[in-house]
């Protein structure tokens, strides 16, 4: 049976890593291949029965994806103005400048008009931003656009997640009228009751610095906790208290449980009709249920809820089941009734830990003394969650079996019983977020070491696959024979090999960062930033959302030199950011001299002029704008200050211009145009029509045109007749809107190209 469950998994996780999906009509044809493999002789029936479980998985994915992907916005009505009808189906989440709304759609005008179920909607309206509560029905007049988000290496995956929650398509309302308080449906009460426990319990807690954990802990709401307590939580390992996991609701419906046994056994009469044993089962099991719906039913939720349910089952009918068949059926159910969460690390995690603590925790001659055995368990499980975390976050914290050690107990066990209960007797809200405040005291010294934190580059596949049996090896019990030779098997997890960068090569990344400029430039000892993208909000920028988990991801452990070509947001939004969370050299700018980013501490800011030139590993940068005499008028445009940098080698040549407009334009070919001829160009201003003259263009006469621009970003770059004037060059134009991040290898062999979009293809991505 765990072979076959295993197998259904593996099926329907194989589909989720398809870049296109596959007709219904050829899935059946091949289910009577399958079924025949199924009926094999009994030598090689367990292979086709592995076979067949296989072919049911995938096939019951590919037959989901379709569905939902057939749920989809026509690209005819993306950016018009849409009349719906709909119903805010989940708790509204306040952002910086508005809220956010899940909702399902009941009617839409024009009626031909192509619009899924499912959306996600903004409303930045100040008058209505308190107004929206779950349940409510609305009639609105919105603009949507397809799922479509930045894509890069080593970042966080918004598309796939879109996929993931059922959101398919985003927009946001310009128009607004209630028409319904309640609609009276048990989803929609439901979310009711979480919006008004939510409400009550910020009334309670007011301001208080873990008031948004306190809220998380209850109904599963994570979206009012700062960055810092992220970065604090995953700087440690205890991220997985943060939402409602497995422990949390295994120890409320165990709580319930012993509470109903002891109390039914007290009672004359009741156990004579039910068991005391089958009550408490029904006890916990609703209370799982209850909590599980209570806080959005996650991954960690379900998989909890249904290992709690399997169990109780077996324990009411009197059957037998191994932990590992449990596990196994819960890992089967996740994925039968929702195909999409094998893409959240969320699943791998909480599956991961549960089995790797029955692992660590069996195949012992004797039970170890319990201070022993809990801080064997926490060694064991930092090691077998390891491969992971290296793989899907290029870190892992050194520090988490202390921290866990002394959070589980006090967060887990106390603090999470507490919150329930300020449900009812809201003064234990306080009493809980005390115990919490408390406990992250010595929780912050430790995150503040940095040698605890250990990161790296993205290992290879290759070497998750040798890591993870290496892991089992080395936690198998003291005695057993030489288990040090799975330490040699590790190394490629924790110093992966990076493909070198031969003198005189360099590789150009144009990160896609939305509407605005993000470049990295490595030679083979150095790295340089070229602008940082916009910022999004107060916490969240390009720098922490895209720059800097790319360049960890790539094993850039400092940045030798960032340049921020002016004084515009979309091409210094992340430059705190970058400042703050990576060591860097020089900062060479055209700021103007009263800009914050200039006084940070540690900082060496250098003005940007024509003429500066330095070389790196036999490649050669040289500054062509701005120049002296044009810095010194007083009606220049932030644009046309912009910082121009030429990088050139044996292999090739690529220009970098930011946002220069047509003056600057005609002031490079009148006074360098011997230097504008290159291989690569980054297009001026997005390809806005205030840059990108004929004149220059055919100077440049580019191989490839690269432009950074968000998806129907509302200036409307690039535009047509820029675009067309590259094409008149047989320029190659590359898009981040459409390609995603795009990085070229410029070495002896030439010039080499990969668009992310293509290499990492799936059967969602839009085109």
């Amino acid at each position: 049976m765990i072979p076959r469950l295993l197998a259904f998994v593996a099926g329907v996780a194989l589909l989720q890593i398809q870049p296109q999906l596959q007709p219904p009509g050829t899935v059946l044809a091949c289910m009577p291949l399958a079924l025949l493999a199924a009926a094999l002789p009994l030598r090689w029936r367990p292979a086709g029965h592995l076979l067949l479980a296989l072919a049911l998985g995938f096939g019951w994915a590919n037959l989901r994806a379709g569905w939902r992907m057939a749920d989809q916005l026509g690209t005819q009505w993306e950016g018009r103005d849409l009349d719906l009808q709909l119903v805010v189906a989940d708790l509204p989440q306040p952002a910086e400048r508005g809220v956010r709304l899940r909702a399902e759609v009941e009617s839409v005008a024009p009626a031909g008009a192509q619009v899924p179920r499912h959306i996600q909607l903004s409303d930045y309206a100040a008058e209505r931003l308190q107004q929206y509560r779950p349940g409510q029905r609305w009639q609105v007049t919105v603009r949507l656009k397809r799922p479509h988000a930045t894509l890069n290496p080593h970042n966080f995956d918004a598309e796939s997640w879109m996929l993931q929650q059922n959101i398919r398509a985003t927009g946001y309302i310009r128009s607004a009228r209630l028409l319904d308080t309640q609609v009276w449906q048990p989803a929609c009460l439901l979310h009711r009751l979480r919006d008004q426990l939510r409400h009550s319990m910020q009334t309670t807690l007011g301001s208080r610095p873990y008031a948004g954990l306190v809220i998380a802990l209850v109904v599963g709401d994570q979206q009012a906790i700062p960055q810092t307590q992220w970065t604090l939580f995953a700087r440690t390992g205890l991220t997985h208290l943060v939402s409602i996991s497995g422990l949390h609701i295994s120890l409320v419906a165990g709580l319930l449980a012993a509470a109903t046994f002891r109390l039914w056994r007290r009672s004359p009469s009741l156990p004579l009709r039910l068991p005391a044993r089958k009550a408490a089962l029904l006890a916990g099991g609703a209370t799982a249920l209850g909590y599980a719906l209570l806080a959005g039913f996650s991954v960690p939720t379900q998989r909890t809820l249904y290992m709690l349910l399997i169990a109780g089952w077996a324990l009411w009918s009197g059957r037998s089941l191994s932990v590992w068949l449990i596990l196994c059926l819960a890992l089967a159910c996740v994925a039968l009734l929702d195909p999409w969460a094998v893409l959240a690390p969320g699943f791998w995690l909480s599956f991961g830990a549960v089995a790797w603590l029955v692992w660590a925790g069996s195949n012992r001659l004797r039970p170890p003394h319990w201070l022993r055995h809990w801080l064997n368990l926490q060694w064991a499980l930092t090691l077998g969650l390891a491969p992971a975390l290296l793989v899907l976050f290029q870190q892992l914290p050194l520090v988490a079996p202390l921290a866990n050690a002394l959070a589980i107990p006090l967060i887990g066990s106390i603090a999470t019983p507490l919150c329930l209960l300020g449900v009812i007797f809201p003064p234990a809200l306080l009493l809980a977020h005390w115990l919490i405040e408390q406990t992250m005291l010595p929780i912050g010294w430790l995150a503040s070491w940095p040698p605890l934190l250990w990161q790296q580059p993205e290992p290879p596949p290759w070497a998750l696959l040798l890591a993870v049996p290496a892991c089992i090896w080395l936690t198998l019990p003291r005695g057993w024979p030489a288990r040090w030779l799975a330490l040699p098997a590790l190394l490629p997890l924790f110093w992966p090999p990076q493909p070198p960068l031969a003198s005189g090569s360099y590789r150009l990344t144009m990160l896609d960062i939305g509407q605005g400029t993000a470049v990295v430039i490595r030679t083979a000892h150095r790295s340089l930033l070229y602008d940082t993208g916009p910022a999004f909000s107060s916490e969240a920028d390009s720098g922490n959302r895209n720059i800097l988990p790319y360049l960890r991801g790539e094993g850039v452990a400092q940045l030798d030199g960032l340049v921020l070509s002016h004084d515009d947001t979309d091409h210094t939004g992340g430059a705190a950011s970058v400042l703050g969370g990576m060591p860097t050299g020089w900062l060479l700018h055209s700021l103007p001299g009263r800009s914050p980013l200039l006084a940070r501490p540690g900082t060496r800011p250098l003005a940007c002029l024509a003429g500066q030139r330095w070389q790196w590993d036999g490649v050669s940068f040289t500054t062509l704008a701005p120049t002296a005499a044009s810095l010194s008028r007083a009606d220049l445009k932030d644009n046309d200050r912009s910082c121009v940098i030429r990088v050139s080698a044996a292999c090739g040549t690529a220009l970098l211009t930011a946002d220069i407009e047509r003056g600057s334009e005609q002031q490079l070919l009148a006074g360098q145009a011997a230097l504008l001829p290159a291989d690569v160009l980054l297009v001026p201003h997005h390809g806005s029509k205030t840059s990108s003259g004929e004149d220059f263009v055919a100077a440049v006469a580019p191989r490839y045109a690269l432009v950074s621009a968000g998806y129907r970003n509302r200036y409307g770059h690039p535009r047509a007749d820029v675009l067309q004037r590259y094409y008149q060059q047989h320029s190659e134009i590359l898009r981040t809107d459409r390609d995603g991040a795009v990085e070229m290898s410029c070495t002896d062999q030439g010039w080499e190209l990969q668009r992310w979009r293509t290499q990492q293809r799936r059967y969602w991505q839009i085109d």
